[in-house]
């Protein structure tokens, strides 16, 4: 084997021992045993960020405290098909969100699906 095609060689595995790691994806694994809730709460922050925006928000428990929840939901290429942009929440929107929490007690969630104050749903 000639040293040109050796080199094309090596590169041709280089390139693909680093892309294979590179298209895997977290996924949901930090919510292997999540339970569902609904959440009513304020929004404090929307961060439109990739891979995932968080939505933060401040809601109040049973003992009337506020808990400071983040809850994640797809990239912003996937959302913007739904209709969800950066400017969809604001400080200050009231919103109610179903998502999925693992049962550690976090106050994290991935969003399922959430509800503007006018009623709207919004999936994504």
């Amino acid at each position: 084997m000639n040293n040109r095609l050796w080199l094309g060689f090596l590169v041709m595995i280089a390139v693909s021992a680093v892309s294979v790691p590179l298209a895997a994806h977290h996924g949901n694994a930090s919510y292997g045993h999540a339970k569902q809730i609904t959440l009513k709460g304020t929004v404090t922050e929307w961060d439109w960020l990739s891979p995932h925006t968080l939505l933060k928000m401040d809601v109040k428990d049973d003992q009337g405290t506020v808990v400071n929840w983040i809850v994640e939901w797809s990239a912003p290429s996937s959302l913007i098909n739904y209709g969800i942009n950066k400017k969809t929440f604001k400080p200050g929107d009231e919103v109610t969100v179903v998502m999925i929490t693992p049962d550690n007690g976090a106050p994290i969630g991935r969003i399922q699906r959430v509800m503007l104050a006018n009623g709207t749903w919004l999936r994504g």
